[in-house]
Order: C-alpha cells, then sequence, then structure tokens
C-alpha cells in the first residue's frame, strides 16, 4: 500500500478551507438567497384591515436583500487581495474583470425584467453597484469604514432632496417596472429609477458594497474578526433600530408622517416595521428618522448593515466550527451560496410562471417556498460536492477572467 503524502491527505479532507475561500462567506450568501425567497413567496403582511406584519415580514424584509449586497462587497474585496488591496496594473486588471462580470449581471437582470412576475428584481442595480464601487477597490479598510460612514450619512439626505425634483415631471423618472432591454432606450427615465426612485436605489445602496468591501479588508482568518463582527454588528443594529422605533413612535414622528400622507386609517404603523416602498418619502424631515426596511435612511442603513455583519461574523464562526469538528456543517447553505445567480435567477423565472395564476391543486404558498429552498439546497450541494460552478457563475467568472488578461475554462 502506498502512502500519501500530507498535501494529498489535505486535498483530500472535504473539511478543509478551499484557497482564496471562506466557506462562512458562502454560507452568508445561501442566507440572503432564502431570505429573498421568502419574502418574494410567503406574505409579509396578514390579510386583515390592519396589514398585521408576518414573521416572515419582520424577519427578512429589507435584511435579505441587504445581506445580499452587503456580502458583495465582502466578495470584491476578497477577489481583490483580501486585507492588501490590489495595486497598480494589478488593480486595473481586476477593475476590469468586475466590469465585464456586472456586465454579464446586467444582461441577466435586463432578461429577466421581460418577465411578467411581482418580485423586484436585484440584478440590474446589483451590476451598477458593481461599476460604482470600481473607484474603492484600491483602498484599505480604515479609509472604506470612513467612506462608508460618510456615505450612510449623506445619501439618504441627497436622495431625499432629489427624488421630488426626478418624480416631479409628466411621466415622472420612474419606471414602474424591473429593468428589461427596452429601458434603455430611456436612458435618463433607467438611469434615475436605478439610482434614485426604484426599489433599489443605487445611490443609497452603495453603502452597503463599502461596508462589504471594508468588511473584506479584514483579516478574516484571525480568530477575533468574527466575534467583533458579531459584537459589533448587534450593537449598531439594535441601536439603530431602538432609535429609529422611539423617533416614530414616542417623539411623534409617525403622527406627523401621518398628516403629512393623510390617507385616514392608512396603516402606517405596519408599513414602517415591514417595507416603505412604494411610499412618497416627502413633505416632512421626519422620514429621515425611520428605521424602516426598504426606506434607505440612515438608520435603515445602519440597522441592516449591522445585522450583515453580524450574520456574516456568525457564518464565519460556524465555519470555524466545522473545521474543527471536521464536519462540513455549512455545506446546504455554502453550496446554494456559492451558485446564487443561477438560483436566484431559475426562482424568479419559476415564480413568474404561476404570475396571476392560482397555485396548483393542493399547493400552498409556504409548500412552493419549501419546495424552491429544498430544491436550492439540494443542487446547491451537488455542485459543491463535484466543484462545479453554477452556469451563471461560470459565464461570470469566464467575463473576469477575460477583464483581467486570461481566461481559461474552469468547470
Amino acid at each position: 500500500m502506498t502512502s500519501r503524502t500530507p498535501a494529498t491527505r489535505s486535498r483530500k479532507t472535504p473539511n478543509r478551507q478551499e484557497p482564496g475561500r471562506l466557506r462562512g462567506i458562502d454560507a452568508a450568501r445561501g442566507l440572503a438567497l432564502l431570505g429573498m425567497m421568502a419574502t418574494h413567496l410567503l406574505p409579509t403582511f396578514e390579510s386583515n384591515a390592519d396589514l398585521t406584519p408576518t414573521w416572515i415580514g419582520l424577519t427578512f424584509s429589507g435584511r435579505a436583500a441587504a445581506l445580499f449586497a452587503v456580502l458583495a462587497g465582502v466578495g470584491l474585496a476578497l477577489s481583490t487581495g483580501k486585507d492588501k488591496p490590489l495595486e497598480g496594473a494589478e488593480l486595473s486588471a481586476a477593475r476590469r474583470g468586475v466590469a465585464l462580470r456586472a456586465l454579464v449581471i446586467a444582461a441577466v437582470g435586463f432578461t429577466l425584467g421581460g418577465l411578467e412576475v411581482n418580485v423586484a428584481i436585484i440584478l440590474v442595480h446589483y451590476a451598477v453597484l458593481f461599476l460604482c464601487i470600481l473607484p474603492f477597490l484600491g483602498l484599505g479598510a480604515k479609509r472604506l469604514w470612513a467612506w462608508a460612514a460618510g456615505w450612510i450619512l449623506a445619501s439618504p439626505l441627497l436622495a431625499y432632496l432629489l427624488r421630488p425634483w426626478l418624480l416631479a415631471p409628466e411621466p415622472p423618472l420612474k419606471l414602474g417596472h424591473n429593468p428589461g432591454w427596452e429601458d434603455l432606450g430611456t436612458p435618463a427615465r433607467l438611469l434615475a429609477d436605478v439610482f434614485l426612485t426604484g426599489y433599489y436605489p443605487v445611490l443609497q445602496w452603495l453603502s452597503y458594497l463599502l461596508v462589504g468591501l471594508a468588511i473584506g479588508r479584514l483579516v478574516l482568518a484571525k480568530a477575533l474578526v468574527p466575534v467583533l463582527l458579531v459584537a459589533g454588528g448587534t450593537v449598531v443594529a439594535v441601536a439603530a433600530k431602538t432609535l429609529g422605533v422611539a423617533a416614530m413612535e414616542d417623539w411623534g414622528g409617525r403622527a406627523a408622517l401621518e398628516k403629512v400622507l393623510n390617507s385616514p386609517g392608512y396603516p402606517l404603523g405596519s408599513v414602517l416595521q415591514v417595507n416603505l416602498t412604494g411610499i412618497p418619502q416627502e413633505g416632512s424631515w421626519w422620514w429621515l428618522a425611520s428605521a424602516a426596511p426598504h426606506s434607505g435612511t440612515p438608520l435603515d442603513l445602519l440597522h441592516t448593515s449591522g445585522v450583515a455583519a453580524a450574520v456574516i461574523g456568525a457564518c464565519l464562526l460556524l465555519g470555524r466550527l466545522a473545521e474543527w469538528v471536521d464536519l462540513d456543517l455549512l455545506l446546504p447553505l455554502r453550496g446554494a451560496g456559492a451558485m446564487t445567480l443561477t438560483l436566484y435567477t431559475v426562482h424568479v423565472w419559476v415564480v413568474s410562471g404561476f404570475y396571476l395564476k392560482p397555485l396548483p391543486g393542493g399547493w400552498t404558498e409556504d409548500g412552493m417556498y419549501f419546495v424552491q429552498a429544498a430544491t436550492a439546497i439540494t443542487v446547491g450541494i451537488v455542485f459543491a460536492r463535484l466543484q462545479w460552478r453554477g452556469p451563471l457563475e461560470w459565464a461570470a467568472h469566464a467575463a473576469s477572467l477575460v477583464g483581467r488578461g486570461g481566461f481559461k475554462a474552469v468547470p
């Protein structure tokens, strides 16, 4: 019997860290995917007069998508030098790679935008965020934290000032639907919607990529860093939400906003807990004091960024535990998390097939979610075990390699 070398043994051990990849990051990305699927398929409000929030709405609304965006920043940091950002020609090549990857994501997003579906598709905004983050890829952690703090504070104020001006024309500079290929014919309207008036306003959402980039520039392999992410993220998230609730409920914010809306009986209290999308945030500075999901205010950005940091830290700690017990505890999540572009795309396509149609006999919304979630997890496990990239991940990776100046087919 021939003996194995230590290098051979490390390759055969399934729980060894993959080169250049932190499994906890993929697991967090898998959680974000499942959370976004939950908000798409399960009710976020009870079907009663006051729209009582469901636990799905209270848990995932705003947080799952923000985690997805923060993880995009973390991934960009890991691919551009980790805690030591690239410089010179290497940085330029990396920026070209990210830009071409963004074009692939945008193409998928524009294609999905042609579907009739009751889902706010994030991919076009996601691609634009990749392009907007390019100037920041060469910065270290300290400068990125400063930029993130400044952007979280300033971008909501700028958005509050600009939105009324963009919505004043007739028709307003707002799409009212997911961006599709046809919207390239009206670039001003498309850009206004993507940056300010749409579901995922890039102006404020760049905060998430800056936070993620700053997290990725930390030495994530150090034992203390995940603990600090959990503790610091939790403190920031709780403080921001507590302050937002106090501003609305104790200091008169909600009463002032109800007067501005002038819609007697409208359940603003419930909406502030789950989703502020579609509410015209104008006419009162109190809008900026809310921590409501999808409000894009400083407190919302702080709360959701804090939650994302805590989740990432917890997943990194679970990854450490998995290595310690030599058991791939994160496989169900990290498998799906490594191919979110493909799984998200298939999810949106499947949901579009049931738009404005009754569910098949015997099916419920809960059942539809669990089938899709279980399928995503199963497919992710298979691809992870076979060490395959998802089809769309392969295309994005190939584009990135072309941008960096080299290409080789990697399964």
